[in-house]
């Protein structure tokens, strides 16, 4: 006369009925918040490494030249070049350049615009002096310069 029942020793399957939609979305979800390399790098970077960074706030507003000796020396020859996006650009077009790229951005985020820029270590000087006076020319006065963080082995 008892009221209560044992369970039978059944198996319990997990339902996965909702599986194929689990993976779907999760996949979706990668593929949405991956961010693809946008220019291909055309240029040696072994950047020098630094000790103290400052990280930006809105990197929306950063465009990036990249400095140091080709990739195919051969073609372009062994003197540091200039890339801008996907090209290599000349001294004297980084002003054009860099109005080029204030035309993307709001006319409140114009003044905004910061240049980070990512140098190879073996780079000489000049062409960074040069770099800064063409700037200085097209009104984009914050430089930043891309290091990646010191570690203890270096």
């Amino acid at each position: 006369m008892s009221k209560f029942k044992k369970k039978s020793e059944s198996s319990q399957d997990i339902p996965t009925a909702a599986l194929p939609d689990i993976i779907f979305m999760l996949l979706f979800f990668f593929m949405v918040t991956t961010v693809m390399r946008e220019t291909e790098i055309l240029v040696k970077q072994d950047i020098p490494r630094a000790e103290q960074l400052v990280k930006l706030e809105k990197k929306k507003l950063v465009t990036y030249l990249y400095v140091g000796e080709p990739k195919e020396p051969e073609i372009f020859g062994t003197e540091s070049l200039i890339q801008a996006n996907d090209a290599f650009i000349p001294i004297d077009g980084i002003v054009q350049w860099v109005n080029q790229e204030k035309d993307q951005l709001s006319e409140v985020e114009r003044d905004q615009i910061t240049i980070s820029l990512k140098v190879d270590k073996e780079t000489k000087m000049g062409i960074i002096v040069d770099i800064q006076t063409e700037l200085r020319e097209a009104n984009a006065r914050k430089i930043i310069y891309a290091a990646p963080q010191k570690s203890e082995n270096d």
